[in-house]
């Protein structure tokens, strides 16, 4: 069998024709899709902590960390080195592979940035992956975290283009855009997805996942979120979306971009275990793990280790060329 081709020419109309599919067909494709690229029994396992949290100025309706909404978030500053590093360390204790580290800015003062670069510095010397979030980058503050030796760049595209300006006014879709052409340009992996439940269509969800897909380069990771509704947001009483919708997502990620790790992120805290066991299936292969995403919840380790144990998963090893850690699964597997 020969492996599924890596395109960025996706039209609309074939993502969306990859929605409605038969649920029983599309998942066939996407599972076979994933096992000609990964091993599918491995689930990459990362750890998210939010190194500067709340008091951003921009208005994401879905955001918690937003200043003008009352979520009860209360805005801190930025983590000591030494914290950041005990609690990357408890992460690899307990199984991580990769540390991920989110800032709650809109984007960060070059200062910012040379603090930030202490920090992953430190935990890149664990033996970690490392990933961040900090909000919109130029080029040099890309190349000053590059230097760091930051692996992944988070910076997610949240939505179509079309449903953008539903979501958040204080940028715009272009501003998001340059942020992954720095990002690239600097040599870093980009970690790119979206969050879906926020009150778009499935046209919609087509359109983002095609904007990914058409990307320069496919995204390394693609985190695929599913809305937490959190009181004092404006999305707070969004309706929920259909599970088998959002494994559907999974799915046809998977195919758009095979060599790409989908990741289940936000929302998993409200996934039952069978939902959660057909977005592997679907393709899934990469969730992050630990009590919180951010400020929002997630499953506790020892339940996703028992859910791993009752699947036959296990975490995907990571392992070290040159001094670059990374994931050791970049090439299509054999059939």
């Amino acid at each position: 069998m020969s492996a599924a081709a890596v395109r960025h020419d996706w039209t609309r109309d074939e993502v969306a024709a990859l929605f409605a599919m038969p649920f029983n067909d599309l998942l066939h494709r996407a599972h076979e899709t994933h096992r000609q690229y990964h091993d599918p029994n491995a689930v990459q396992v990362s750890t998210l902590l939010s190194i500067k949290t709340g008091g951003c100025p921009e208005d994401c309706s879905y955001c918690p960390q937003a200043a003008r909404y009352d979520t009860g978030v209360q805005a801190q500053k930025l983590m000591s080195v030494e914290a950041v590093v005990a609690r990357a360390q408890a992460a690899k204790d307990a199984g991580a592979s990769r540390f991920c580290m989110g800032a709650a800015w809109r984007s960060p003062k070059d200062r910012d940035v040379a603090k930030v670069a202490q920090i992953i510095s430190a935990v890149k010397g664990l033996g970690l992956e490392t990933c961040a979030t900090l909000g919109m980058l130029n080029g040099e503050q890309a190349d000053t975290l590059k230097a760091a030796g930051l692996d992944y760049y988070n910076h997610n595209l949240d939505t179509a283009p079309e449903f953008y300006g539903e979501i958040i006014q204080t940028r715009q879709y272009q501003d998001r855009l340059d942020t992954l052409e720095h990002v690239r340009e600097a040599g870093l992996k980009t970690c790119c997805g979206g969050i879906v439940g926020m009150g778009e269509t499935r046209s919609q969800r087509a359109g983002l996942l095609q904007t990914l897909a058409n990307l320069p380069e496919h995204p390394e990771s693609v985190p695929i979120n599913q809305l937490v509704r959190v009181k004092g947001t404006p999305l707070e009483n969004s309706q929920a979306l259909d599970p088998f919708e959002f494994v559907r997502t999974i799915a046809v990620a998977r195919i758009l971009m095979p060599a790409s790790m989908v990741r289940l992120s936000a929302g998993r805290q409200d996934m039952d275990d069978a939902v959660q066991a057909l977005c592997f299936h679907a393709g899934a292969n990469s969730i992050f793990y630990g009590e919180k995403l951010l400020v929002t919840g997630n499953p506790e380790v020892e339940h996703d280790r028992a859910l791993f144990r009752r699947l036959d998963l296990h975490p995907l090893e990571v392992v070290e060329h040159s001094g670059t850690v990374h994931a050791d699964i970049v090439e299509p597997c054999a059939a």
